[in-house]
């Protein structure tokens, strides 16, 4: 692909966008739509304006570099090639949803050169992002967010200022998972409403009108029904928030149950190919009409064992998100706070589990019918 040359600007005025995925293509639109001169690099080469050879490149043209990638390890590798081209007049923003401890070893890679650090998680998915309208949730110094804050203005509703650098990473980790949850469960409820006979659309009306109603079911649900899982922020990523809650819910001895349980239908919808589709794809299972899970002939005990030591054939589109489920270290079917089999055995552990929990809940249904 022939690179487009970039426009000369003095380096001050320029932002850089470091990652093109839905949401760094949308805020790179916002900031051009608002007048600022906008450079952008990704790994894999776009035809768009102003694409750069290099994270070094961009770091010679701009002094305010908005990093969106998908994980920790992305993040960090990507400040390491910023690195050697940073100096004091830097500011870097990171937006990514990584663990905390993650965020302040990017931070500390950045200000050893004297450059700013600001941590600027989002919430706010493909039509925020678009709008303009995503809420970022900021961890770093005042300074740092009064030099920035022209910057995120220009993609965003509101900013809220949570502390130092991590707290903000632990703050979207912690909303995430009230928004799996909360899909879940209504994936669950029209479960429960369709086992009843009620149209489910009676259930989007009562829904309306009750307490838990949220931002999140006023989007989800009318989709759900309609069958549209088009990605607006996929499977594959909540997953990976999912993992990352699950991590310091470890480190920390804490049992998050209804985490688990939203961790383990993620991770079920990317067995079954569907971890590049909205993550509302959860209620693929519970609606009658969709398409049912493949079928698998019960396994031998010498068969499981031949399993558990075989890598699931786990694919996930995008080349950013190749190791969410090989690095979580977490099984599908158990607390988190207890490891007992490598995430990589996961499908083997969930069929095993569940054939187990059908075995004796016919065995107590037999004994309860003598």
């Amino acid at each position: 692909m022939e690179r487009l040359a970039p426009v000369s600007n003095p380096a001050h005025e320029n932002i850089g966008v470091i990652g093109l995925g839905i949401i760094g293509r949308a805020v790179a639109g916002n900031l051009r739509r608002k007048g600022f001169p906008v450079f952008v690099w990704n790994r894999s080469p776009r035809p768009v304006p102003n694409f750069v050879g290099s994270p070094g490149e961009l770091a010679g043209l701009c002094n305010y570099i908005q990093i969106f990638v998908s994980d920790d390890e992305a993040l960090l590798h990507t400040v390491e090639q910023l690195n050697a081209d940073l100096t004091p007049r830097h500011v870097i923003l990171a937006h990514s949803t990584v663990a905390p401890d993650s965020m302040r070893a990017a931070a500390a890679i950045v200000e050893r050169r004297g450059a700013q650090f600001l941590e600027a998680s989002f919430t706010g998915s493909k039509p925020a992002a678009e709008k303009g309208e995503l809420v970022y949730y900021v961890g770093g110094t005042d300074a740092a967010l009064r030099e920035a804050r022209p910057i995120l203005e220009a993609s965003s509703k509101e900013i809220v200022h949570i502390g130092g650098i991590g707290q903000a990473s632990a703050i979207k980790i912690a909303t995430n998972m009230i928004t799996a949850a909360t899909v879940q469960a209504a994936a669950e409820a029209i479960a429960l409403v369709q086992a009843s006979g009620v149209p489910l659309e009676k259930f989007v009306d009562a829904m309306r009108v009750n307490a838990s109603y949220s931002g999140t079911l006023a989007l989800k649900l009318p989709k759900i029904l309609k069958r549209d899982f088009e990605p607006q922020f996929s499977v594959k990523h909540m997953l990976k928030d999912m993992q990352l809650a699950g991590q310091i819910a470890l480190s920390h001895y804490l049992d998050l149950g209804v985490t688990a349980a939203a961790r383990d239908q993620l991770l079920e919808q990317i067995q079954w190919g569907h971890g590049d589709a909205d993550y509302s794809a959860v209620a693929r299972k519970y609606l009658q009409d969709a398409s049912p899970a493949p079928y698998e002939e019960p396994q031998t005990q010498e068969q499981d064992e031949q399993a558990d030591a075989a890598e699931p054939n786990i694919a996930l589109a995008e080349s950013e998100a190749d190791n969410v489920a090989e690095t979580a270290g977490l099984t599908t079917s158990q607390p988190l706070l207890a490891f007992a089999e490598p995430a990589s055995t996961a499908p083997v552990a969930t069929t095993r589990l569940r054939r187990g929990f059908l075995k004796q809940l016919f065995s107590r249904f037999s004994s309860a019918q003598k």
